[in-house]
């Protein structure tokens, strides 16, 4: 183990020294140990924050200025239908937007050993999958005569999918406004309730169209694949609670793109990082260059407050103490108005207010003051 100096730890991050212990070889010199520690001090140093530097105007061009050259498309898996991924511009605005839907929330499903080496990964991949009575079924129609829902299961689907008579029965069952009657490969279901109209019949034939029978909820498509040396299970549709309540899954590497979904099933810490992930993914993804700290101070803007908020007007612009710079994002006639009536005070304590009245701004120079004590007092 390396063994670095009292003096270093204490001008060093945690994390930079854990980084170094790791790093450097154990049998390495006392004197090239010295030289390298002073080279990460002195970068340190000069990777520091000015005091009253603008770093929200520098984090917004940094990622503003990329932003403007993304690409605007969507991509899609090949040989896989219906998985798209939405990637680029639109990716980044519903991010930092804090949109709760999302145009295409996926799963990265990482495997316990040995379904990890591709052991059983297809049967596993399908157990995951949710299968509905509409994806095992042929026809589905409404008889009117008989005020019934006929339906005509197709075996194969079903043999593929794993599924059984049973499960079929057992899924209606559960259903308490209809009763079920499996006859060969007629599937005969009716609604206790008599007197149906044809509207609700077509309500009741779409209700019984999406019924549960297997597999994860909310995970429509499924594809295996090879990343680096094991395999993983990339899915269309997200369901985090459930996923890593399976005896397969590793719990540990698992993950969403669905920043409200961590934030729920995970807490905020791991929504925070999830976040910061997701953003620098895109901005890696078309080849630009933001360094990391940016977005980490966008973040955790987004964050602070312990619950996830967008960078709109409903979001963090909504909670800012100062009139002025709430009323410079959209809507500034209701603000002005609101505060008016209220009698609030604006202490003009940040840049955008000062901007807008005229007069030096609280950062860079404008962040000194100088103070003079009169003659004779």
């Amino acid at each position: 183990m390396v063994t670095i100096q009292k003096e270093y730890l204490n001008a060093l991050p945690k994390k930079v020294i854990d980084d170094l212990k790791k790093e450097l070889p154990k049998d390495i010199s006392e004197k090239k140990l010295q030289k390298i520690l002073d080279e990460c001090v002195a970068t340190y140093e000069s990777m520091k924050v000015d005091p009253g530097e603008s770093v929200g105007l520098v984090s917004a061009e940094s990622i503003g200025e990329p932003g403007t050259q993304m690409t605007l498309n969507t991509f899609h898996f090949a040989g896989v239908a219906e998985m798209n991924v939405t990637t680029g511009l639109p990716r980044i605005i519903e991010i930092l937007d804090g949109r709760k839907e999302i145009s295409t929330p996926m799963m990265d499903i990482y495997l316990a050993e040995p379904y990890s080496k591709g052991e059983d990964i297809k049967k596993i991949a399908l157990q995951i999958k949710e299968t509905k009575l509409k994806d095992v079924a042929s026809e589905i129609f409404i008889n009117i005569a008989d005020s019934a829902i006929e339906i005509t299961l197709d075996r194969s689907a079903m043999k593929a999918a794993g599924i059984t008579d049973a499960h079929i029965t057992k899924a209606l069952s559960g259903a308490k406004a209809v009763a079920a009657k499996l006859s060969g490969d007629a599937l005969n279901v009716k609604a206790k309730s008599k007197d149906l109209s044809i509207n609700d019949l077509y309500k009741l034939k779409e209700k019984v169209r999406v019924v549960h029978l297997s597999g994860v909820k909310g995970i429509s498509q499924v594809l295996p694949v090879k990343r680096d040396d094991e395999y993983i299970i990339i899915t269309a549709g997200s369901n985090l609670m459930d996923v890593l309540g399976l005896p397969y899954v590793n719990p540990k590497k698992t993950v969403t793109n669905n920043i409200h979904e961590v934030s729920e099933v995970l807490g905020i810490e791991a929504a925070r990082q999830a976040t910061i992930n997701e953003v620098f993914k895109v901005i890696e993804s078309q080849g630009l260059n933001v360094d990391i700290r940016h977005i980490m101070l966008v973040v955790d803007t987004m964050t602070a407050s312990g619950e996830i908020k967008g960078i709109t007007r409903y979001g963090v612009v909504s909670e800012k103490a100062s009139v002025l710079a709430r009323a410079s994002f959209e809507t500034p006639i209701k603000h002005v108005l609101n505060a008016a009536l209220i009698g609030e005070r604006d202490e003009l304590a940040s840049v955008v207010e000062n901007v807008m009245l005229n007069q030096p701004i609280p950062a860079g120079t404008g962040l000194p003051q100088l103070m003079v004590k009169a003659q004779g007092k």
